[in-house]
């Protein structure tokens, strides 16, 4: 028995998101599909986390175990050829028999992208949502330097991320390791979002938040009242699912 790691990049357009489901198709469904078609066998994907139905991913990682002998190269290679062109396995390798996509992981990374003109461009249309504003940077720096560190995300928090009436483990509690703004030209922005953990559609509730501190609408007090507050309905909008990519997983030392 092999445990088998996979990096997967994918356009999240159309796809119901990661995890398998009977109402549409979804990444998971696709590449366990794949999968058991090399390995000759009925194969479980597990991967790292779930991602939104229209959420995107360069780096989501997940893994499976089996018996067939295929090499690596040529496992990646076959699932690339069985897979649909949205998506993609950018690397296939063994690991240790007790790896696990998402127990392992100490972190991720996500990027959510926006664009502040008047007029975007169509090609952006999939990965970049339109919030046609005079964007304040400052602003939004602020906001971000609130939110790093250890916090109860609870007012970023979407019903369902979590089991709240089981009284241990670490509750809405998170640690943002990193939040950062790049401007990659002029008007399309991105808010980068590194941390050991992440709440249903918190980084989604983060984003329509900070960009409303952004365009005027909230101020960084404001913001501040709401992250204190744990309530959700305190905060903004959730913002376009489109915009969302998971740029990474991180094992640090067990990768």
């Amino acid at each position: 028995m092999r445990t088998v790691k996979l990096l997967i990049a994918f356009d999240g357009t159309g796809y119901c998101g990661w995890q398998r489901q009977k109402n549409g198709p979804t990444i998971q469904a696709e590449i366990e599909h794949a999968v058991s078609i090399i390995c000759n066998s009925s194969i479980t994907v597990h991967g790292a986390g779930r991602t939104d139905a229209g959420v995107h991913a360069l780096g989501m990682s997940a893994h499976f175990q089996t018996t067939s002998a295929v090499p690596d190269d040529k496992l990646t290679k076959g699932l690339n050829a069985l897979l649909p062109p949205q998506i993609r396995v950018l690397e296939a390798i063994v690991r240790p028999d007790d790896f696990h996509a998402r127990y392992w992981a100490t972190g991720k990374t996500y990027r959510y992208s926006f664009f502040t003109g008047t007029i975007q461009c169509p090609m952006q249309r999939r990965y970049v949502s339109h919030y046609p504003c005079v964007l304040s940077p400052d602003a939004i720096q602020s906001s971000l330097e609130a939110v790093t560190g250890t916090h109860d995300f609870s007012s970023f928090e979407t019903s369902g991320t979590r089991d709240k009436t089981i009284a241990t483990g670490r509750g809405a509690t998170r640690t943002i390791f990193k939040a950062e703004l790049e401007q990659s030209e002029p008007e399309l922005n991105h808010l980068f979002f590194s941390g050991d953990g992440f709440l249903r559609h918190m980084v989604r509730n983060l984003a329509g938040t900070i960009i409303e501190v952004g365009q005027g609408k909230r101020t960084i007090e404001g913001f501040e009242k709401i992250l204190n507050s744990r309530d959700r309905q305190q905060a903004g909008p959730t913002a376009p699912a489109h915009g969302l990519t998971l740029i990474s997983v991180d094992y640090k030392n067990r990768r």
